[in-house]
């Protein structure tokens, strides 16, 4: 695969549970890039209005034991997914900045050269403060010729 650009399919669904009530999910699907550098696979992709990051470009890092999202545009912040640690960065937005605190729970990775799953369920903090459990699932899927 090398650094190759694929053109995939990429559908994300995450669940927010805030413990107030009815978890909020989100399911997005979009076309975006997958290749492969060094030991990682790496999807990108841009975020819509359905996301409420219109202008942001994800780029999604896949290692065997790390996942790190990465936004820049409307909101720039970096998510370090790694089982069983706990990882604080700030979350920059519009509308202020904020510390985001990711302890990952249970992390399930199974990607190759053309594509795959990852599931990951984890806790947030945010500013210190505890909001929630969360997942999200992604299935990336290479885009055929003839599609």
């Amino acid at each position: 695969m090398s650094n190759e650009n694929r053109n995939v399919i990429i559908l994300v669904k995450g669940t927010q549970n805030n413990g107030s009530g009815e978890p909020n999910l989100l399911e997005l699907v979009t076309e975006g890039k997958y290749y492969k550098k060094e030991d990682s696979f790496y999807v990108v992709y841009k975020e819509t209005e359905i996301t409420g990051m219109s202008g942001t470009t994800t780029t999604v890092s896949i290692s065997p034991r790390k996942v790190t999202l990465t936004r820049s545009g409307s909101v720039n912040s970096q998510l370090i997914f790694e089982q069983g640690h706990k990882h604080v960065s700030y979350y920059d937005t519009v509308s202020g900045a904020f510390t985001i605190g990711v302890l990952t729970n249970f992390m399930d990775i199974k990607v190759d050269e053309h594509g795959g799953e990852l599931m990951v369920d984890y806790s947030l903090e945010i500013d210190s403060s505890r909001t929630g459990d969360n997942d999200f699932y992604m299935s990336i899927r290479e885009v055929k010729e003839n599609e």
